[in-house]
């Protein structure tokens, strides 16, 4: 049997910041950013959070081989994380809950913005201030 990633939810209601999450709903969070450690799963879900795509169009843009690509797609679907559909012969790969867009577009945004931030200020002092931030803290 396999557990299925929930979605995200709102976070206002029980979850707005009086009370703890419930062991259950932290487990499933864990699980769902545990699939998006993997940086080849996260540029699926970030390609997929642009638009819809098959395989043959994620292998491409992601620059991986096709069965590593459906590898990856077929742990996101069993998450939840990700769907698919059928036009005719062809599968099609979506994300459809717009917190986990919002959630990969936010982090993967925050550290481009920083990673931009960071290579104006080593052109003028010529040091890689704060590479690899996140190293380190099991990221």
């Amino acid at each position: 049997m396999t557990a299925r990633v929930g979605s995200f939810g709102s976070l206002e209601g029980p979850l707005d910041g009086t009370c703890d999450p419930s062991a259950e709903v932290l487990a499933e969070a864990a699980a769902a950013f545990g699939l998006l450690a993997s940086s080849a799963r996260l540029h699926l879900v970030w390609a997929l959070a642009q638009g819809e795509s098959d395989v043959s169009g994620l292998a491409e843009r992601v620059g991986g081989a096709l069965p590593a690509i459906s590898q990856h797609l077929a742990k996101l679907k069993l998450a939840g994380l990700v769907r698919s559909r059928r036009e005719g012969r062809r599968v099609v790969y979506l994300v459809d809950d717009p917190d986990v867009v919002t959630i990969v577009r936010l982090m993967v945004g925050q550290l481009a913005d920083r990673k931009g931030d960071r290579r104006a200020d080593t052109a003028d002092t010529g040091v890689n201030a704060g590479a690899g931030r996140l190293r380190g803290l099991g990221a």
